[in-house]
């Protein structure tokens, strides 16, 4: 006899999620979309492990964690039904959409702006070789130690410590963790007043911006440079200064004379990879003494030197506290973990802290107590030293690959980091390079978004921390040939 309950599709073949788990998924997405009717059964749990060829148990467990979740109700010797109350609501929502016009236009014109987007394939993981930057490799993720930092957090006698609306202070673990165990590896040694936590080095940067927008009217940046600052300073309403750079880093002779505000990355200049040299750091330093102004130091991937020592922070260097020092958990952690931190002059750390929480209270405290923990019982320096073994191992096949396919084209010097920069001669157009490459699996930076006008087209980027080690070569070999036929 044929059923009248609702019948479901089958499961997703490449669903990542668990059995339960993917049949709350399709139930729940059926009733938020008004799809089933509140008064009219499921199906039995032995019917709807028949159709999608589970077990019983399984579907139980999934109607019980709907149950749980207060989407299904279960009355007696009638089965399983969808919460009037969510029925309710989600009628209530699909009243109130049809009252507006899917074509009416938007009361608001914008204006077009400058900002840079990061503009990847949302699929970008299906990809043979994602070139691309940003991307760590989950495999190398510790699992277990992060499992077991969040299990000791939520323990009831931690409640305390990340349950409260934390605007004016940071945690207190984490503050200490990064002076002990992380600031100190760049020189630094500062107080807690002088640290704040924030949402990742972009949040860093927009809350800097904020905070000196109505002091300073523009920023040096290097050019290339990171379009991610260029995006927060503009954000905050700030114009640029672009200044070039060489094989040494940022060329301090070419900052404009009335500049107060410079923003570089010294450890591994974004996104050419290249060093800035003592010599240099030392004429920064200086100049920035005697013509009064302000360095953001964004220390990105000092960790990842493969060839040399880890040059020294330009904070370990300065005594005038000139300089404000910025780094992130992305690259030795997770980029979705996102969190970041400000070391600085404490009254500058003051008003970031005001600015911050305007903008958003604080960074979420449970993240900062179990990424605390994860310093504490010793998780982070052993996964540190896990990526830099891996690490070093892809930067050193890469540059084989690179130097052994792609040598057609300049590459620029670098001592480590997660990527490489190569540039092709006049004529050459990495945007088209980008769209060729595309359809054959490889994705890759197109280098004209570094720049602040957009009007170098011959570089490109390739990151290789997801790209394993076995696909590297065949990866740039399908780059070379493109770039063959560009040129």
């Amino acid at each position: 006899m044929a059923s009248n309950s609702p019948r479901f599709s089958q499961l997703p073949p490449d669903s990542k999620l668990s059995l339960r788990d993917q049949i709350c998924e399709i139930i729940s997405t059926a009733i938020t979309s008004s799809s089933l009717s509140y008064d009219r059964p499921l199906p039995s749990c032995r019917e709807l492990a028949l159709h999608l060829k589970v077990s019983r148990n399984t579907v139980f467990a999934a109607y019980s964690r709907l149950i749980d979740m207060g989407l299904l109700v279960s009355r007696d010797r009638s089965g399983y039904f969808v919460n009037p109350e969510v029925a309710q609501l989600s009628n209530a929502k699909i009243t109130q959409s049809k009252k507006l016009n899917p074509d009416t236009c938007c009361p608001v014109q914008f204006q077009t702006n400058e900002l840079v987007p990061i503009v990847n394939p949302l699929d970008w993981q299906e990809y043979p070789f994602p070139f691309i930057y940003n991307q760590i490799d989950p495999d190398l993720f510790p699992v277990d130690g992060w499992r077991e930092c969040t299990r000791q957090v939520l323990g009831r006698k931690q409640l305390t410590n990340w349950t409260n609306d934390a605007v004016e202070s940071d945690s207190k673990e984490l503050v200490q963790q990064l002076r002990q165990r992380l600031l100190n590896t760049r020189g630094i040694y500062a107080d807690e007043a002088e640290i704040l936590i924030t949402l990742g080095s972009q949040n860093a940067l927009f809350i800097l911006g904020s905070i000196f927008s109505s002091l300073f009217k523009s920023v040096a940046m290097e050019d290339p440079g990171f379009f991610g600052a260029r995006n927060a300073f503009r954000m905050a309403g700030m114009n640029m200064d672009s200044v070039p750079i060489d094989e040494e880093g940022i060329i301090v002779d070419a900052i404009p004379n009335d500049c107060k505000l410079i923003f570089t990355t010294p450890s591994h200049q974004f996104p050419t990879m290249v060093t800035m040299s003592q010599t240099r750091r030392e004429d920064l330093l200086n100049a920035a003494s005697a013509n009064d102004f302000i360095i953001i130091e964004d220390d990105y991937e000092a960790e990842m030197n493969y060839v040399t020592q880890t040059s020294p922070s330009l904070r370990s260097l300065d005594d005038s506290g000139r300089v404000i020092y910025i780094g992130s958990l992305s690259k030795t952690v997770s980029p979705g973990i996102r969190l970041g931190f400000i070391v600085a002059h404490r009254d500058i750390i003051k008003q970031a802290r005001i600015a911050r929480g305007v903008m958003m209270r604080h960074p979420p405290t449970i993240v900062q107590e179990i990424v605390a923990r994860f310093f504490q019982l010793g998780h982070y320096d052993a996964h540190l030293r896990n990526i830099e073994r891996r690490y070093t191992k892809r930067w050193y096949a890469m540059n084989h690959a690179i130097s052994k396919n792609l040598n057609m084209l300049s590459q620029t010097a670098t001592v480590g980091g997660t990527s490489f920069w190569l540039t092709g001669p006049d004529s050459f157009d990495s945007s088209l390079l980008k769209e060729r490459l595309k359809p054959r699996g490889v994705l890759i930076d197109r280098g004209q978004d570094y720049y602040l006008h957009k009007k170098d087209k011959r570089s490109f980027r390739l990151g290789f921390a997801y790209v394993p080690i076995a696909n590297m070569e065949a990866g740039v070999k399908i780059i070379a040939e493109e770039v063959n036929r560009l040129l």
